[in-house]
């Protein structure tokens, strides 16, 4: 009968060490801020959020996942599960940590990739040819949101200086 005993304790052991690992990534604070956050978003009152609401939840713990990312994450549901399945904030924490993980763009990055759109070499693109990418390429933009991004960026000849233009998303 000890034996019989020896097999619980030892499935219970690979739970354990996920816990840690969520903690070794971020400060007692910073969950405590994250669970406050999640907290907010929790609509019924059962500590759970719906799947549709983890991107935006992540978007406002600092994180930028496209929703093609966080469906992943998610284990790719289906448009029905998406809007009727819910997490908890323990299952929740360590998809944000998997997020974390992921290697975020740096300026240069994104100024080599504006820099293909530079035809003249001058260290400006035309405003609508970025519209026209902000809106078909890629995690496709909304026309609200391209000319929330854009306000204030283009010059009186309708170019938008790509350096300045990246500063002012990334800080964002």
């Amino acid at each position: 009968m000890g034996d019989a005993a020896a097999p619980p304790p030892a499935e219970a052991a690979p739970a354990a060490p996920a816990a840690p690992a969520a903690g070794g990534a971020f400060s007692a604070d910073q969950i405590e801020d994250f669970k406050e956050a999640f907290g907010l978003f929790d609509r019924v009152g059962d500590n759970q959020v719906g799947y549709n609401q983890v991107a935006d939840i992540m978007r406002a713990l600092g994180q930028n996942p496209t929703n093609g990312e966080v469906k992943k994450l998610l284990g790719s549901p289906s448009v029905e599960d998406m809007a009727n399945k819910r997490v908890g904030f323990d299952a929740f924490l360590p998809l944000l940590e998997q997020q974390d993980k992921v290697q975020k763009g740096t300026y240069d990055d994104y100024v080599e990739g504006l820099r293909v759109f530079d035809k003249e070499g001058n260290g400006t693109v035309l405003g609508a040819e970025l519209r026209i990418v902000l809106g078909t390429m890629g995690e496709k933009m909304k026309e609200d949101e391209i000319d929330a991004l854009m306000t204030g960026q283009e010059d009186d000849n309708g170019c938008i200086n790509y350096e300045a233009f990246v500063k002012h998303v990334m800080s964002v």
